[in-house]
């Protein structure tokens, strides 16, 4: 059975950008444009007579800002928004706000007069993951109560095997999952690497984002960086992260080999290194939400060679596709609800610790 296209549409106060977003969707057969506008107040209308299944939102325009109405649309009509930001360290912090407000994906506007063919590509590949997505809304603030829910303050603190090694992948939806997952951890965690696909522009203030609201230092993986203890390494936005066993630590080791699975960086890049790098029986593999089977492979290679996995369940995913085809695979030891999974790492981080005195 073939499926109906996805309506989309264009919503940017610049007529050469909506000009650029119709070249690049229009002679896609999974794409149908609906209609374009210039302003919320026009969008507004639009969505109602046109019923589109997926809008395109600009962030910087007149009347009312694009996060203003991505909040109005999740508040009255919550419904797919894939953001177009421009790179600017302003739009890019503002990106990040709009998915926590409930937009699905963004994706960095063409700096050209057109979408080159790789990014006319991704920007398919994002629509019509966001078409398949649910809708979960605004994502809850952190409050202090929820920051204090794992990791006590009278708990000694823990050293590890410098072995161990905690590996997370994730794609669409899934900024918002990593950080309701890293913010309530305590600082005393073996070290952590997270794929996540995400545009190299967004990358640096996703991490600097993240290392704002966590204990846990967080930063964008460097070529070279050790995985110490207490830290968070986030891949660079089209960059491989692989890890490599220098001895005494994992070392960072970024690249720009094929894309996998499209991707790049690509999870199963970053799992299967850390199955060659002989973590295996200390690691702790979880995949998250996203489309698609990156991860699958490389968590199931990671719990062949004795390491625990944990896959995100249906319900809590933006779009089960990725933890879909690793469940498929037999690659999951555990299936669970984005709320149980920060205490399932501090569980693993607490077992064979040792407990300083």
């Amino acid at each position: 059975m073939n499926r109906q296209p996805v309506k989309v549409l264009i919503v940017d106060d610049s007529a050469v950008v909506r000009r650029v977003v119709s070249d690049c969707l229009g002679d896609r057969p999974e794409i149908e444009i609906v209609g374009t506008a210039c302003n919320p107040y026009d969008a507004r209308d639009k969505i109602l007579n046109l019923a589109p299944d997926v809008v395109t939102l600009d962030l910087d325009m007149p009347l009312m800002d694009g996060l203003t109405f991505l909040r109005l649309i999740m508040q009255h009509r919550p419904m797919p928004v894939v953001i177009l930001s421009s790179l600017t360290a302003t739009g890019s912090r503002i990106a990040l706000e709009a998915l926590q407000a409930g937009a699905v994906d963004i994706m960095e506007k063409p700096s050209a007069s057109r979408f080159n063919p790789e990014e006319a590509t991704v920007l398919v590949h994002k629509i019509v993951a966001a078409a398949a997505s649910r809708v979960l809304g605004p994502h809850p603030e952190l409050n202090s109560s929820l920051l204090r829910k794992v990791g006590s303050a009278e708990r000694e603190t823990r050293t590890f095997n410098p072995r161990k090694v905690i590996l997370i992948g994730a794609s669409t939806g899934g900024t918002e999952a990593i950080r309701q997952i890293l913010a309530p951890l305590p600082p005393d965690l073996p070290g952590i690497a997270v794929v996540q696909h995400i545009p190299a522009a967004f990358s640096g203030p996703f991490a600097s984002r993240l290392n704002e609201l966590c204990r846990l230092e967080v930063r964008e993986a460097r070529h070279g960086d050790l995985l110490r203890t207490g830290t968070v390494l986030i891949a660079p936005g089209g960059r491989h992260l692989a890890l490599r066993w220098t001895g005494s630590a994992y070392e960072a080791l970024l690249g720009d080999g094929p894309k996998v699975h499209h991707q790049r960086p690509a999870v199963d890049v970053l799992f299967e290194s850390a199955v060659k790098a002989g973590a295996g029986p200390h690691a702790l593999g979880v995949l998250l939400t996203g489309m698609g089977a990156d991860g699958a492979a490389g968590l199931l290679r990671l719990k062949e060679s004795g390491g625990e996995s944990i896959a995100q369940d249906e319900a809590s995913c933006v779009v089960f596709g990725m933890p879909r085809e690793a469940i498929k695979l037999g690659a999951a030891r555990q299936v669970l609800p984005l709320k149980n999974i920060t205490t399932a790492i501090d569980q693993f981080a607490d077992s064979r610790a040792i407990t300083a005195t």
